[in-house]
């Protein structure tokens, strides 16, 4: 391999880990656990509730996870479930569900935002568009293994 793209892939490695020990760091601010922050902001982020099958599409954490996250949130009834379609089902905040997001995942999407606001637009456009064009071709090139 060429030792230019070694490098690149050890850089985007690098910073992916780094985003990714950020959002562990918010979760620890907020008291709550990475797959019960995941599953909060997931819903928060859908607007009003979401499918139980969108929260391990947009996550990528195991259904395992996910459901040990959601049985803890039902049991302090911070969210619950209700029958979707055949075996889907939808995830809804309750009222103590609402408040509890307010005071934590929607402040780490606050701060997402404020992350963004210090860029410029077209800055903001390159790097989604970048994101996206890396993960389609990294993407084609996994399916090749």
């Amino acid at each position: 391999m060429d030792q230019k793209h070694l490098n690149k892939i050890r850089k985007i490695n690098y910073l992916i880990s780094e985003m990714d020990a950020l959002y562990h760091l918010a979760s620890l601010k907020m008291g709550i656990s990475d797959s019960v922050s995941i599953v909060l902001y997931t819903i928060y982020d859908s607007g009003n509730g979401c499918l139980l099958s969108d929260v391990y599409k947009k996550s990528g954490i195991s259904k395992q996870t996910v459901n040990s996250a959601v049985r803890k949130l039902e049991t302090e009834a911070i969210l619950y479930l209700e029958q979707h379609t055949g075996r889907s089902k939808r995830i809804f905040l309750t009222d103590r569900g609402k408040t509890f997001v307010r005071e934590t995942v929607a402040r780490l999407y606050e701060a997402e935002a404020g992350a963004f606001d210090t860029w410029r637009e077209e800055e903001v456009n390159t790097y989604i568009n970048l994101m996206k064009k890396y993960a389609d071709c990294l993407r084609q090139q996994i399916d090749r293994l």
